[in-house]
């Protein structure tokens, strides 16, 4: 059992990835209203050692040890925003010296680019994937709803400087939501900032999931191509949906079982089933999401949040 770590999950975008938590949950400098993980708890942009260095590294020296096969990503993501962490740089050159030859992947908002010491954390890590959803200062109250201390010209700034700094894959997510941040206007300006980033990749998402507010909906397939035609940037590309059962090589049956079992019994949000089956909140997405496709479960909102049930219950 691991405290910080969790996976190797199928990822999209990553192969199988082994997650490492840097925060605990749910601390971040946004509150996204499409988070699957859920609503922040600590909107911060104070930088300090929120897990114990220590015991970080011997679990990763610990999963190496009792693993017989490498994951093809580590991947900074979990609960919250990882930059947050003021040891990253050093977890990143641990992971370097030990497993040198898995490439390193950092999930981040990007709102800590600004900062030069975050960049050069940053600068040994493989594949980074930042965030950006608005460029208008409307569209990113509105969707991302900030900490007070968060400028978006200067969260811009930094992504822009380290696309500079950084030798390795720069890929930039963008989340449009209808009647968020999908408006002429906003995709031009958008499409002008990306222009200035120079990312290696694009990736568009929307809405795979329920996120913290009611009445989000996901893009239809005409409106992302609209999306897409407007922003008429080189490298760009959807990110999937859920994979399908036949394609997830680390799909186990007995976790979808675990997680059938208990909302078959009554409904649970994901912080129910991940305190009730010790799994991580992004596991249990994953098999949620599948789970979802498939229509054997479906979501009811109630006065405490997002809650699953097995469909037709």
């Amino acid at each position: 059992m691991y405290n910080y770590l969790f996976g190797p999950v199928p990822s999209r975008r990553l192969g199988m990835s082994l997650g490492v938590d840097l925060v605990p949950k749910k601390v971040c400098s946004l509150d996204c209203v499409y988070c699957e993980v859920g609503k922040t708890t600590e909107l911060t942009t104070i930088r300090k050692e929120y897990i114990p260095f220590a015991e970080l590294i011997a679990e990763l020296d610990r999963y190496f040890a009792e693993s017989s096969q490498d994951p093809d990503h580590i991947t900074f993501s979990g609960y919250g925003e990882p930059t947050l962490n003021s040891r990253i740089g050093d977890i990143i050159a641990h992971i370097k010296q030990i497993k040198p030859h898995i490439p390193i992947a950092v999930l981040t908002n990007g709102t800590l680019l600004h900062d030069p010491e975050v960049r050069a954390e940053l600068l040994g890590a493989d594949v980074v994937l930042p965030s950006l959803d608005a460029a208008t200062d409307a569209a990113f109250h509105r969707i991302n709803r900030p900490h007070r201390d968060i400028n978006l010209s200067r969260y811009i700034d930094g992504l822009v400087a380290f696309r500079r700094e950084f030798k390795g894959k720069l890929w930039l997510e963008v989340f449009i939501l209808p009647g968020y941040n999908d408006s002429a206007e906003e995709l031009a300006e958008m499409k002008r900032i990306i222009g200035r980033i120079t990312p290696d990749a694009v990736q568009l998402n929307t809405l795979d999931r329920p996120g913290t507010v009611p009445g989000l909906r996901t893009l239809s397939a005409e409106e992302m191509q609209r999306v897409i035609s407007l922003l008429a940037t080189d490298a760009i590309e959807i990110i999937a949906p859920a994979q399908k059962r036949t394609h997830s090589s680390g799909y186990r049956s007995d976790k979808e079982n675990a997680i059938l079992e208990t909302i078959a019994r009554r409904p649970c949000t994901i912080a129910d089933l991940s305190t009730i089956t010790g799994l991580h909140a992004n596991e249990i997405n994953k098999y949620l999401s599948v789970l979802e496709n498939e229509g054997k479960v479906e979501t009811v909102r109630q006065e405490r949040g997002l809650f699953y049930q097995v469909k037709g219950r």
